[in-house]
């Protein structure tokens, strides 16, 4: 009778390797949960542009901002689980909405499927050319002398930004006000502007408005300087302790056929590791991750401990 029982499944893993021989045969939606010009939107073109030819097929980024990152995520999870229907998972999509949006409308661990880690990175921490400070420390003493009237833009609620400046806020004993926007593009507009003080924001998407001296860079918030930035401390050089590193991944609705799965994850590893991903990914400042789809799990369950990655 048990042999019998197997027959069910043995049909079953077939049917999704045959399936899987055949995938892609028509464009990816990959859908990303922050606005276009956002740090995730910008790993998510890089990343298309090379495994899209890797993988035969286009994989098309579809911009999806909102809800603290839970639209995106949400459209994600609802999707047919047949590897057409992809979703950029960043640090703020999968580590922090969950502990600020009260109820999630996707169950993180049950309703995704990971595919790979694809980077990690920094925040950096810039304010505006018309704020007279030139380091972290002369923005503490800065902040202190004026409480209340600093404002730290992010581009939304629940962003790694949003969260970088309410820890540097708790350290310092510091007040100043969180000023949320709907995606990075106007908050930098409004940075340079001086309409707004600071920003924490993942250097990837925020370096070319430093390297051009449109604002002004004080520190990165992982345990060692940045390549893009070898001259910028830390945060932690002045305030021992600070740690906020970023990272994002690939997800897709639970349940995709495990043959899929590994054909995604290995697209994306060789995509890393392609002199085309390098060559662009090297202008951004962030370093390009990698693994099994087991790997991002472990990075999405929790906020690592201080920082850790």
């Amino acid at each position: 009778m048990r042999r019998f029982a197997l027959i069910p499944f043995l049909f079953a893993c077939m049917a999704g390797a045959t399936f899987a021989a055949d995938y892609p045969d028509h464009p990816i939606r990959f859908i990303v949960p922050q606005a276009a010009g956002s740090a995730t939107d910008n790993v998510a073109r890089i990343l298309t542009s090379v495994i899209g030819p890797e993988l035969g097929q286009p994989v098309i980024v579809d911009d999806r901002p909102g809800g603290a990152l839970t639209l995106g995520l949400d459209l994600v999870a609802k999707s047919a689980p047949d590897g057409y229907t992809i979703g950029m998972g960043p640090i703020g999509a999968l580590a922090i909405t969950r502990h600020m949006v009260a109820k999630l409308p996707y169950n993180i661990e049950r309703d995704f499927q990971p595919i790979a880690l694809v980077a990690r990175g920094h925040l950096l921490l810039a304010v505006s050319p018309q704020l007279p400070v030139k380091s972290v420390a002369e923005l503490i003493a800065y902040a202190k002398a004026n409480p209340g009237k600093l404002t730290n833009a992010s581009s939304s609620n629940g962003s790694p930004g949003h969260v970088g400046g309410e820890m540097f806020k708790f350290m310092t004993g510091t007040q100043i006000v969180h000023v949320p926007y709907r995606g990075g593009a106007a908050a930098f507009t409004d940075l340079i502007a001086g309409h707004v003080d600071m920003m924490f924001e993942s250097l990837q998407s925020i370096a070319p408005l430093a390297h051009a001296g449109k604002v002004h860079a004080l520190g990165v918030s992982g345990a060692k300087r940045s390549p893009a930035f070898p001259d910028l401390p830390t945060i932690g050089e002045t305030m021992p302790g600070y740690l906020a590193p970023t990272w994002t991944g690939v997800i897709a609705p639970a349940g995709v056929p495990r043959p899929i799965v590994d054909r995604l994850n290995a697209a994306i590893n060789k995509a890393l590791v392609s002199e085309a991903f390098k060559e662009k990914f090297a202008r951004i400042g962030d370093e390009p991750a990698g693994g099994t789809p087991e790997d991002l799990p472990q990075r999405s369950r929790r906020i690592p401990p201080n920082g850790a990655t």
